[in-house]
């Protein structure tokens, strides 16, 4: 890898392009399921007796699909109104605390995200049959770690960016 060990921009817009096609193929899977499940209905007075429980895990995969394209993209929302009556100067500084905290945040999430899905593992917990819960909750820990992630990396970025602008 370039620069000393860390990812390039190529390795970058892989793992972007990856998390995009997991959130394309999650919400096609998705409308594709519900749509079957309508035409069943409709068309022959009964339907898929485990759609119900698959769309409910589905779109818990599609909206944390989608918070971690959020957080790659820095378009969380935020509670600006600090922001607005501090001067710029302190604005990277103000971020990159806030940035540390959301980092926080979503590591402990993650941590006990984690530890859900090992109770379940370990307990043998089924999401429907056949279907281990752990599975289907593996995308939490997964998630709010990669937000942890990006959000210390934003954290450093703007601290070094303050430090910077703050040197004679």
């Amino acid at each position: 890898m370039p620069d000393g060990g860390r990812p390039g921009p190529a390795l970058l817009r892989l793992l972007a392009r990856l998390e995009d096609a997991l959130l394309v193929a999650l919400l096609g899977a998705m409308v594709a399921l519900a749509g079957l499940q309508i035409v069943l209905r409709e068309l022959f007075g009964s339907g898929l007796a485990w759609s119900g429980p698959l769309l409910r895990i589905l779109v818990l995969w599609v909206g944390m699909a989608g918070a971690m394209v959020a957080a790659r993209d820095d378009d969380h929302i935020r509670i600006s109104a600090l922001r607005r009556f501090l001067p710029d100067r302190w604005r990277p500084g103000i971020e990159a605390a806030s940035d540390l905290v959301t980092a926080l945040v979503a590591g402990v999430v993650a941590a006990q995200a984690a530890r859900f899905a090992y109770m379940d593992w370990s307990y043998g917990t089924e999401a429907m049959p056949g279907v281990p819960a752990w599975a289907c909750e593996a995308i939490l820990p997964l998630a709010f770690g990669v937000i942890a992630l990006r959000y210390l990396a934003f954290a450093w970025t703007r601290a070094a960016e303050w430090l910077g602008r703050k040197r004679p």
